[in-house]
């Protein structure tokens, strides 16, 4: 099929800048053509036999990682766990590992992303965290959009009384472009509701995920 078939709502479907003036989708044909015009364009030949199945391979890894386009992350956050035994310090999950795609150049962003959360009646599946991370990562991005888009979202669907989240990543567009820095890390940081307002509560959080007592992200 011609289709993006994988996507449960077609891709892309994300809300994201733009997103409405998108016009028809391009067929899966239409987008291994595309790809063997860029081959070509490189100079070398989409019909030798080590690139004759590149154009469709390229096309599977779009669905893959770009998959993010048919999922919505509230939805994720929809189950949460209200028997917690009156717990009420911070929820911290470190080192969510994540591969994105700068929106600028289609270059991979690697990294790893640390999630806080102050609970107010009710939790949420640590896996579901994770997922919340791979929507947003598997759309064109810019960090600091991902990082919002993060935090906002945690702290609209479970309300907590703070949401924290940093971001670490490595940018393809610098390592393998441009400046040539492999070694540069980008930090990013969104602090809601208590981590926000309260040092101590901020200065905890970055304590936890060890990021040298918080030293620029004040």
């Amino acid at each position: 099929m011609d289709d993006f078939t994988k996507f449960p709502n077609g891709m892309p479907n994300g809300a994201l800048p733009g997103s409405g003036k998108r016009g028809k989708q391009p067929s899966r044909s239409e987008v291994e053509r595309a790809v063997a015009t860029l081959i070509r364009w490189t100079g070398d030949d989409p019909e030798r036999q080590g690139l004759a199945d590149t154009p469709a391979r390229v096309t599977r890894a779009f669905e893959e990682w770009f998959s993010g386009y048919g999922e919505d992350p509230e939805q994720l956050l929809q189950r949460t766990f209200e028997e917690v035994a009156g717990y009420d310090e911070m929820v911290l999950l470190r080192n969510i590992r994540f591969v994105s795609h700068c929106e600028h150049h289609m270059a991979p962003i690697t990294g790893r992303v640390h999630i806080g959360y102050l609970p107010r009646n009710r939790v949420v599946g640590i896996s579901k965290l994770i997922r919340v991370v791979e929507v947003f990562a598997r759309r064109l991005q810019i960090q600091e959009r991902l990082t919002a888009e993060i935090a906002n979202t945690l702290d609209r669907v479970l309300q907590p009384h703070g949401v924290a989240v940093v971001v670490e990543g490595t940018h393809g567009c610098m390592t393998s472009r441009g400046v040539n820095r492999a070694e540069a890390t980008l930090v990013t940081s969104r602090m809601l509701g208590v981590f926000r307002d309260r040092h101590d509560t901020r200065q905890e959080f970055l304590a936890a995920v060890e990021l040298g007592g918080g030293k620029g992200l004040e």
